[in-house]
């Protein structure tokens, strides 16, 4: 028991879809929190917010939106996961390189832990319990 505990090569086939099924549930959920209130702000014409990138107040909410609202629940089903990640990576570098680049680290801190979390859900895939393996199994 404390040999496999130990040991990185003895954990189960399953431990790698697990561990991506929990990440992928826990900040796919958790961001849609920070989503669900900004695409209310975008319904409401409230065009209060940020410009990091300079392409305008309501293109920034609205891609904001898209990846926080639209790719996390894609992200919580594991449907086309990798694909829907690329927005929130992007939206998350902004977050960390150019929202928060002279924040110190406690206020930049959620942002980077997203960001290194969908970089490894990236890498990871979605795994066998998520949409994507279905679709995979009946193709």
């Amino acid at each position: 028991m404390i040999r496999k505990l130990f040991s990185s090569s003895s954990w189960s086939a399953n431990a790698t879809d697990w561990a991506s099924l929990i990440l992928r549930l826990t900040f796919g959920l958790l961001m849609l929190s920070h989503g669900i209130p900004k695409l209310m702000k975008l319904m409401d014409g409230n065009m209060e917010f940020g410009d990091p990138i300079g392409i305008g107040v309501p293109a920034s909410l609205a891609l904001t939106v898209f990846a926080e609202v639209l790719c996390s629940a894609l992200l919580v089903l594991g449907l086309w996961t990798r694909l829907a990640l690329i927005p929130l990576i992007v939206t998350m570098a902004v977050a960390v390189f150019i929202v928060h680049i002279n924040d110190d680290l406690g206020t930049m801190e959620s942002a980077l832990l997203y960001l290194l979390s969908y970089c490894a859900l990236f890498l990871l895939g979605s795994g066998k319990y998520s949409m994507d393996a279905v679709l995979k199994r009946k193709a």
